[in-house]
This record gives structure tokens, sequence and C-alpha cells, in this order.
């Protein structure tokens, strides 16, 4: 990707590099708590909600070509069961590792001559920027690989009634009498004959009433 610009270190996904120096060894360990960014996670199924607490625990370790980032971030992700639809949470916990690169340094970490403009090389790349980076693309991508696609509220939730859309979970028992389709014609045809017969006898009791009555 190109160079973060103008990164703000007052945004709490933004970290600063300097106390590392460019000595290639030296270590960092950094815990930091903060609010979660809006869209964290996988939109309408699960996520952190805004403004959630997200722990992060991060090791910062100097390299030659830059610093790299390994770490974990722990958080409540909230969402549906796909199954039942019945609200869910679940504890978080997204671990990751990035390389941020400076952007004046070759593959081999030594200092470029000149600055490459080749933006083909830096599509993937992650940059230090004035000795700040920002973690933000990473902990979005982090986050999304550690939660389920399909979250559930239990591993056997028997999910909803096809017939009526009942839970299942809160009626084990539950279910409706089953109708065999090739019978329901005949059972229909039978209501009418019945229907007619009905007609017949009742048009007859009133031919005998009649003639009585003369």
């Amino acid at each position: 990707m190109a160079l973060n610009a103008r990164l703000d270190h007052r945004n709490p996904l933004v970290f600063d590099t300097h106390e590392l120096g460019r000595r290639p060894g030296a270590l960092q360990r950094l815990n930091r708590e903060i609010d979660a960014p809006k869209d964290l996670g996988i939109q309408g199924v699960i996520g952190v909600p805004e403004g959630a607490p997200v722990k992060l625990e991060l090791r910062l370790e100097s390299v030659m070509e830059g610093v790299l980032v390994t770490g974990t971030a722990r958080a409540r992700a909230k969402g549906e069961c796909v199954r039942c639809l019945e609200p869910l949470e679940q504890e978080l916990a997204a671990d990751f590792q990035e390389m941020f690169s400076y952007p004046d340094a070759d593959d081999r970490g030594r200092v470029k001559a000149e600055p490459a403009d080749d933006a083909e090389d830096d599509e993937d790349m992650l940059f230090i920027e004035d000795g700040l980076f920002d973690l933000e693309s990473v902990l979005r991508d982090a986050v999304v690989l550690a939660l389920p696609m399909q979250p559930v509220c239990q591993d056997d939730c028997p999910g909803l009634c096809s017939e009526c859309g009942a839970r299942l979970a809160d009626d084990p028992a539950h279910h409706h009498e089953a109708v065999d389709i090739r019978w329901a014609a005949l059972q229909g045809l039978a209501g009418s004959l019945e229907d007619g017969e009905k007609d017949e006898i009742s048009g007859a009791e009133a031919g005998v009433d009649e003639k009585q009555e003369k």
C-alpha cells in the first residue's frame, strides 16, 4: 500500500517507534486499551460494537527493514445466531503479526540511494511514516479472521421450526402433524362428496316433508 500520510499520533491505533530507534534487535512491549472503531468485524453477522473496549497486547521488534509488530487484540463480540436468530456474545482473541517497513530501506534493510516509485512493489506493504505506524487495517483483518462466519448460540442449536418459526430450543417436543401430500387431494375430494351427500339427504328430507303437508 502507499505510504501513510500525516498520521495523527493522537489516534489510539497509531503507534510511535522513535523509542526503538533503528537498532536491530531492540524490543518494546506495549499494552493499550482503545475504543473499537466503527464496523470492526463481519458486517451484518458479528463484530465488536463501536466504542466497546479492545485490549491490545503488542510486541514491537526493530529489524533491518522496519519494525515487526506481533500482538493480540481482546474484545467481546456481539451478533446473532444464524440458526435461531437469537442475540449472542462471545469472547474474541485475535492474533496478528505484521511488518511495517521503513520507506527508505530495500528488502535487505539497506538505505536506498533514491526512493523507488514502483507502486506494484509497495501495493501489499505497510510503512512507517515519520516514526509512526497505523495498526487499524491489521486489526480489522485479524478480527475478521478470528470471528466465525456463521456464529451459533450453542453448537447443538436446533434452530427454528420450518413450519411456524418457533424456536425449537424452547420446546424440544415441538412438532406438527405431517400431512402426506399424496392423500391431500383425496381428502379434499372426500370432503366434497360428504358435503354433496348431505345436500342430497337434506333435499330428500325436504321433499318428504312437502308430501306430508299435502
